[in-house]
């Protein structure tokens, strides 16, 4: 456990036509969730923040697995890793089978949870996809 996490960004709507994002990381060697952040954007500042959350409480891994989106190629972002010794795996644009445990982990939470509800707010999407988190 803790040696490779895999993060991938999902996107759906409220009920009032807004969008919104989630930022969804999990281990790897036992596909526990270790965070699901919501938010209408999620910029590279934004993932930082959040992956340093989850260091400080889970430590550092080798690796972290993820496409080749704008947040997690941005300068900051790899410097990030580079300064905690943390490898970036990047998957091949349009093979998402090669970060299969997050897609695995997308869907699940897409059917319990983005399709199961109408939300009104961000706050609320964050309240529920914690709640199903814990259970």
């Amino acid at each position: 456990m803790n040696q490779g996490w895999a993060l991938d960004f999902m996107h759906d709507v409220l009920y009032d036509g807004r969008r919104f994002r989630t930022l969804n990381v999990i281990d790897e060697a036992n596909r526990e969730a270790l965070a699901i952040l919501v938010a209408q954007s999620l910029p590279a500042s934004m993932l930082i923040r959040t992956m340093d959350r989850l260091v400080d409480w889970y430590g550092s891994p080798q690796s972290i697995r993820m496409d080749n989106g704008p947040e997690m190629t941005s300068h900051d972002f790899v410097e990030w890793a580079r300064r905690r010794g943390i490898t970036l795996n990047y998957i091949e644009p349009g093979e998402p089978n090669q970060n299969a445990y997050i897609e695995r982990f997308n869907r699940t939470f897409c059917t319990e949870v983005l399709d199961a509800w109408l939300f009104n707010s961000i706050e609320q999407v964050q309240a529920i996809a914690d709640d199903w988190l814990t259970h």
